[in-house]
């Protein structure tokens, strides 16, 4: 309705436009040269009627000017002319052709008779007929101007009802605007402003907690499929909170058995921190006195028995050594991790000189251990030289008959984590035992082939997990053993943040 009334204004625009443009540009202009045309045309009259009473040049001035008036004014009346006047060009012609036959008739008679006769011979040419001519060209140019005023109402009177016509168009358009606003004021309130609002509080007590309440709304296709959209993600968070909800109950549930298990686990550490005291002084007494009084009688009796009872003195003398290594050996395993002095950054080669010193007695003349590049560790560092004290020691017990012992020890760097590698040229473990070798107490070889108590892979293990490392047996190497073993990098430790040194011990 807006674009049909802008374009019906635009076209009475146009028209009232039309219609000024008219009145100003050619109804206002043809009156005035109306006006002046008849000036003209009386200037001539008296103008030849002084002269014909004078005879004296200069009272024919006003019948030349006015001439020279009329060609001019009709000339201009005629410039503005359109197609579609022909009243008013029919005048114009009317009162051309009247003025034409005026001066035909009277004022170049007049002229002649006074330049023959003097003004005598020109006044009875002044007569009534002449005078009536003159009237009849007078007529025709009221007769003209009143067609151009005429005219000029008429367009004036077309430019009032165009005006009239715009003004009614834009209160037709306000009219419309405000009618328009209303129905759209109305249409959003049902179809937006409501929906929205029933939607928001539905959100709303989604947000409260009121998970189970579906969310829908009957406003435009665009707020239904949002309230499907916000609906949908109503049910995945439901049914995820459901899900936490379980979880959060099986977790709660874990953690009583948690704390179950910690409790059992406090109750446990005290028992054996209470067995490690037995152990270490009510059991060792008895135990080292066995041990003394054996010794004393293998001592002071040898040979004075027979030689069974020699025997049952050394079987005895011997179970109550082996018993005190095995004491000794569990305490130590038992204090792994429970008795610490804390993580320090520890250099493991100046780890491996100092096993490579211990060991030195064992190496003899022939043997050897090598590392190169080892990096540098968060860790205790007693239980890292405890750690290789027992794989090199290991390596040079389980040695091949006639071999100089070797062992080797190198790193790198594998991710967030150094993997260390212990290897030698003993005489190696079957890969059926890879996982039998870290338990504790057990035993590969009979006791009396190779001393020990079966516990030193055990040691190593539990050192390693202590870390946070693991340990592997390596079973694709051709000859030997070779034992693997992983630490976490420290955070404040590059891969380059060691020492760079390889040495070689005998």
């Amino acid at each position: 309705m807006l674009i049909a009334l802008g374009l019906v204004a635009t076209g009475t625009a146009a028209a009232n436009r039309e219609h000024l443009d008219t009145i100003l540009d050619k109804a206002g202009p043809m009156r005035a040269a109306a006006e002046t045309l008849n000036t003209a045309l009386v200037n001539q009259e008296t103008g030849i009627r002084g002269y014909a009473v004078s005879g004296e040049q200069i009272d024919l001035q006003p019948y030349e000017a006015g001439v020279a008036g009329e060609r001019q004014q009709i000339e201009a009346i005629r410039t503005v002319l359109a197609s579609g006047d022909d009243d008013i060009r029919a005048d114009l012609d009317a009162v051309e052709a009247g003025a034409a036959a005026w001066r035909a008739a009277v004022a170049e008679p007049v002229l002649t008779a006074v330049r023959d006769g003097g003004p005598a011979a020109a006044q009875p040419l002044l007569d009534d007929d002449a005078r009536a001519r003159f009237d009849t060209v007078r007529a025709d140019v009221q007769r003209l101007q009143q067609d151009i005023l005429s005219f000029r109402t008429e367009t004036a009177a077309a430019a009032r009802s165009t005006g009239n016509m715009l003004v009614l168009l834009l209160i037709c358009a306000a009219a419309v605007i405000v009618l328009a606003g209303v129905v759209l004021l109305i249409g959003l309130d049902r179809l937006v402003s409501r929906p929205v609002l029933r939607l928001a509080a539905q959100i709303r007590a989604v947000a409260d907690g009121d998970y189970e309440g579906r969310i829908s709304s009957d406003g435009s296709p665009e707020l239904s499929r949002l309230a499907d959209d916000v609906d949908a993600m109503r049910r995945q968070i439901a049914s995820e909170l459901a899900q936490v909800r379980e979880a959060r109950e099986q977790i709660e549930w874990v953690n009583k058995q948690l704390h179950a298990q910690a409790d059992e686990l406090t109750r446990s550490n005290r028992d054996l921190e209470q067995f490690a005291y037995v152990a270490s002084h009510d059991l060792q007494e008895p135990l080292r006195k066995v041990a003394s009084f054996c010794q004393l009688l293998q001592r002071r009796y040898a040979g004075q028995l027979d030689e069974r009872a020699d025997q049952y003195i050394g079987f005895a003398v011997d179970g109550a050594q082996r018993m005190q290594r095995l004491i000794n050996d569990l305490l130590a395993f038992s204090r792994i991790g429970r008795l610490t002095s804390g993580f320090t950054d520890v250099d493991l080669n100046r780890i491996l000189t100092d096993v490579s010193s211990q060991l030195e007695a064992r190496l003899g003349d022939d043997g050897k251990v090598s590392w190169s590049d080892l990096p540098t560790i968060e860790g205790e560092e007693p239980l890292l030289t405890t750690l290789f004290v027992n794989l090199i020691g290991n390596s040079l017990k389980f040695r091949r008959p006639d071999v100089p012992p070797e062992v080797t020890v190198s790193a790198r760097r594998d991710g967030a984590f150094w993997e260390v590698t212990v290897r030698d040229n003993g005489i190696g473990i079957e890969p059926e035992f890879a996982d039998k070798v870290f338990v504790i107490f057990q035993r590969l070889h009979a006791r009396d082939a190779y001393e020990g108590t079966g516990i030193g892979l055990a040691i190593v293990k539990k050192i390693v997990e202590y870390h946070g490392g693991r340990i592997w047996l390596n079973a694709d190497v051709p000859e030997g053993t070779a034992i693997s073993f992983t630490f976490p990098v420290a955070p404040h430790l590059g891969a380059d943040d060691h020492e760079q040194n390889e040495a070689v011990s005998a």
